[in-house]
């Protein structure tokens, strides 16, 4: 077993452990990608929310990197700002959606006296605009965003701002970068398959729930 009992500091994946982004990640992807088609960049396609979803997770870096490598510099630039932006304007609408559940989990867990630490591969904005939105800063004592490191790995973030923190420690997270970054910095892992793993993603998590309501059960 686990000893989860000691656990006293939790890093937290954002996007698919507490928030179902897709609801806005995919108008914002669907909405750059019929800009690439008009400038004959792209073919013309549809994408199925679970297609858009594998790119959730990764920096936006890693994204244009692994998805369209060879796109030109100014165009890929033009399409990164068009989905923030579009993101931006959507969650100012209030279109995202929290997980059921996870208001209620984030109040438990500092309830019980662990240290909340946010953990996200986002830009600065998106993580203000959230963090607003959904009374945040009320749960976390810290909201870490890619942007602020330069958009280097997870692992690499978790390994400069995990010894502000009592140990022992776990991260939670729905993608193979939040279990990475745990393996790495020697953490307890927690995955969520909830969220949106492809298959295999999760296998070298230490515990995998499939709601987030489950972690009251552990933690």
């Amino acid at each position: 077993m686990i000893p989860f009992k000691n656990i006293k500091t939790i890093f937290f994946d954002y996007d698919g452990t507490l928030h179902n982004s897709i609801k806005i990640y995919g108008p914002a992807f669907r909405k750059a990608y019929a800009y690439l088609v008009r400038l004959g960049a792209a073919e013309q396609r549809d994408w199925s929310d679970r297609e858009i979803s594998y790119w959730l997770g990764f920096n936006p870096q890693e994204m244009w990197k692994t998805f369209m490598p060879g796109l030109d510099d100014d165009i890929r630039n033009k399409c990164s700002t068009m989905i923030r932006e579009e993101m931006r304007a959507l969650t100012e609408s209030g279109a995202p959606e929290l997980y059921e559940g996870a208001i209620e989990t984030l109040k438990y867990l500092k309830g019980r006296g662990y240290r909340l630490v946010f953990i996200s591969n986002c830009r600065i904005i998106y993580r203000d605009c959230h963090r607003e939105l959904f009374c945040l800063g009320d749960f976390f004592e810290e909201l870490a965003c890619s942007e602020e490191y330069n958009f280097i790995p997870k692992y690499e973030i978790l390994s400069k701002i995990k010894d502000r923190y009592p140990e022992e420690m776990v991260i939670i997270g729905d993608r193979m970068q939040d279990i990475e970054a745990g393996k790495k910095n020697d953490i307890y892992t927690i995955g969520c398959s909830y969220g949106f793993p492809l298959e295999g993603e999760l296998d070298e998590a230490d515990l995998i729930i499939n709601n987030i309501k489950k972690l009251k059960k552990y933690l």
